[in-house]
């Protein structure tokens, strides 16, 4: 993780970062802990964008204040009908898409990360990476691509 960090803090474009304190309150607020890739990133940077700055960047992986349950920030109302309650706002893609990470599973101490298309929500989510980690790894080695769109 420790260099997929460097490389963030070197080539793209990233929030100071989250003090510990910041992310105990995170913690607090939403009922569940960072898993250990996501607390390195958080400590590391509060948020950062991919590849180009705001309002340009493909890939805005959200500070921690604006992480949220999926379905209150895609559909407006923290109802079962509407996402699961296990299911994060984690990075917006534009145009009302986003990459969530669902709390409710954990593989080998991470979360796996969910494609959050804004039409078809919740009905059609599935998993792109098993880690933050993994979607790091894959996002930046696939240039300014969306890598499971196969862009």
């Amino acid at each position: 993780m420790e260099q997929l960090l460097v490389e963030i803090s070197r080539a793209h474009f990233p929030n100071a970062p989250a003090p510990p304190a910041q992310v105990a309150a995170f913690e607090e607020r939403v009922g569940w802990t960072l898993d250990p890739d996501l607390r390195a990133f958080y400590l590391n940077c509060d948020g950062a964008t991919l590849f180009r700055p705001r309002p340009y960047a493909k890939y805005r992986i959200l500070p921690l204040a604006e992480v949220q349950r999926a379905r209150v920030v895609m559909r407006g109302e923290d109802d079962d009908s509407m996402g699961a309650a296990s299911w994060y706002t984690l990075l917006y893609l534009q145009d009302s898409d986003y990459v969530l990470l669902d709390v409710s599973r954990q593989q080998d101490g991470r979360y796996p990360l969910l494609d959050a298309f804004h039409e078809t929500y919740p009905l059609e989510v599935r998993q792109i990476a098993a880690s933050f980690r993994e979607f790091l790894e894959r996002a930046l080695s696939g240039g300014n691509r969306l890598f499971w769109l196969g862009e």
